[in-house]
C-alpha cells in the first residue's frame, strides 16, 4: 500500500478529485495517511474529515524560515512513513531540505503548460490572468517531480486546455481544473503507485504495463 501524504493551503478541489479516483478504484492500492495545510480554516482540512482522512494545519506562519518548516513537515511525514508527497494547490515555497528528502517523491499540479507563465509568484489565479493578457490560444495544466527551483522540476504530464474568446481568468481557472488538473494529477498518481514513472535527465518516461 502506498502511503500518500497531500500538501494543500486552499479548497482542496484536486484533494478531492484524488480522493474521488482512490473511492472509484481508478488509483489503487493507495491510501492518503495525511492531509496537511499550510494555513488554519481552509476547506481542504474539512473534505479530509469527511472521508476519515486525519488532516493538520502546519501553519507556515508558525516557523520562523522556510528551513525549520520543512524540517516540521519532514517529522510528520516520517512519522507517517509517507512515499509520496502530493502538492495539491500548496502555496507555501519548499526548502531544499525537504525537497532533498523526498526527491523524485514530491509532485505537483501546476496551472498551465510549463514553461509558459511558471515559477515564482505564478499561482493561483495568476497564471490564468498571463496567458490570457499574453494572447495564447491554449493553456493547460501540468504535473511534474519537485525540485529545489520552482515549477523547473522533470514533467509527468500535460494536457492541454484551448482558451475561448470570452474567457476570464476565473472562467479559464475553472475549466483548466475541470478539464485538465483533475484528471492529470490523479493519473500520475496511479502512474507512480504502479512503478511506471522512469526519470531519464529532464525527461520522465512512462513505461507500458
Amino acid at each position: 500500500m502506498l502511503k500518500i501524504g497531500v500538501l494543500v493551503s486552499g479548497g482542496g478541489t484536486n484533494l478531492q478529485a484524488i480522493i474521488d479516483k482512490i473511492e472509484s478504484g481508478y488509483i489503487k492500492n493507495c491510501s492518503i495517511v495525511t492531509v496537511v495545510s499550510s494555513k488554519p480554516g481552509v476547506y481542504a482540512l474539512e473534505r479530509a474529515k469527511k472521508h476519515n482522512i486525519p488532516a493538520v494545519c502546519i501553519a507556515r506562519k508558525d516557523y520562523p524560515s522556510v528551513y525549520e518548516y520543512g524540517e516540521a513537515l519532514i517529522r510528520h511525514f516520517e512519522g507517517l512513513n509517507v512515499d509520496l508527497v502530493v502538492m495539491a494547490g500548496f502555496l507555501s515555497i519548499l526548502e531544499e531540505n525537504f525537497v532533498r528528502r523526498y526527491q523524485n517523491r514530491i509532485i505537483n499540479i501546476h496551472p498551465a503548460l510549463i514553461p509558459s507563465f511558471c515559477g515564482k509568484g505564478y499561482y493561483g489565479i495568476i497564471p490564468h490572468q498571463k496567458a490570457l493578457e499574453y494572447g495564447v490560444k491554449v493553456t493547460g495544466a501540468t504535473v511534474h517531480f519537485v525540485d529545489v527551483e520552482a515549477d523547473a522540476g522533470p514533467i509527468i504530464l500535460q494536457k492541454a486546455v484551448y482558451i475561448k474568446d470570452d474567457d476570464t481568468p476565473e472562467t479559464l481557472q475553472k475549466r483548466v481544473m475541470e478539464e485538465a488538473e483533475w484528471e492529470i494529477l490523479p493519473e500520475a498518481i496511479k502512474l507512480f503507485s504502479e512503478g511506471r514513472l522512469e526519470i531519464e535527465g529532464r525527461k520522465v518516461r512512462i513505461k507500458e504495463v
